[in-house]
């Protein structure tokens, strides 16, 4: 049987560093905690900071703690145009080279030179998880939602494996709303191709071909 992940939406968030939080809300401040979320020890703040790019701003944007070592805004694709700044996919962490954007606080602002990215879609799961999955850490795979009526596969998901994660799968407010209709959304790890679409649609090509081949 297979393994079903639940897939939770991300909303746009910021993750912040201890001298960035410090910058935006005075010297001394510390993360006000709110609640918990799915992931151990992640959690998300009372704090709201404002989002400015060279065409438009977030206001009250969410903080998650706790600090990071380099501050990190998450958006969609939606936002990253209304905000005026390319929307460069990459894993959580990996933000060289990625744009940024001026962030406002009560106590004064930051320029960001990098950290904006959207996130790419992926799954958290502890190694006994992966062990039922049959996957490992860093493997690229497609997810098959059991939305109904408004089902999907997404591709290209990443696979994160951690004794200190909680199993779901994360994706952002754009690819929630295309297919998403359901209270609790689940999803299966489908480990074909590689996980890549572009394989998939060589095979798909091969398929067909050979299919009007027969005709």
């Amino acid at each position: 049987m297979s393994l079903k992940i639940p897939i939770e939406t991300s909303a746009r968030h910021i993750h912040v560093s201890q001298e960035d939080f410090e910058q935006l809300f005075g010297p001394g401040t510390r993360l006000n905690y709110t609640k918990e979320l799915s992931q151990p020890g992640q959690y998300a703040c009372k704090e709201r900071l404002t989002v400015i790019g060279p065409k438009g701003r977030f206001e009250k944007v969410i903080l998650l703690g706790p600090f990071r070592p380099a501050t990190q805004v998450e958006i969609s694709v939606t936002d990253a145009r209304r905000l005026g700044i390319p929307s460069v996919i990459r894993q959580s962490g990996d933000i060289a080279g990625t744009p940024g954007c001026t962030l406002v606080g009560p106590h004064g602002k930051v320029e960001l030179k990098e950290g904006v990215i959207v996130a790419k879609r992926h799954i958290h799961m502890t190694p006994i998880d992966a062990l039922r999955a049959h996957v490992k850490d860093n493997d690229i795979v497609f997810v098959i939602t059991t939305s109904y009526e408004r089902s999907l596969i997404f591709s290209d998901v990443v696979v994160r494996v951690s004794p200190k994660f909680a199993l779901s799968m994360h994706v952002d407010t754009d690819e929630a709303n295309a297919f998403a209709n359901e209270d609790n959304p689940t999803g299966v790890i489908l480990k074909l191709f590689d996980g890549h679409t572009y394989n998939l649609q060589t095979w798909a090509d091969e398929l067909q071909s050979g299919i009007n081949r027969g005709v």
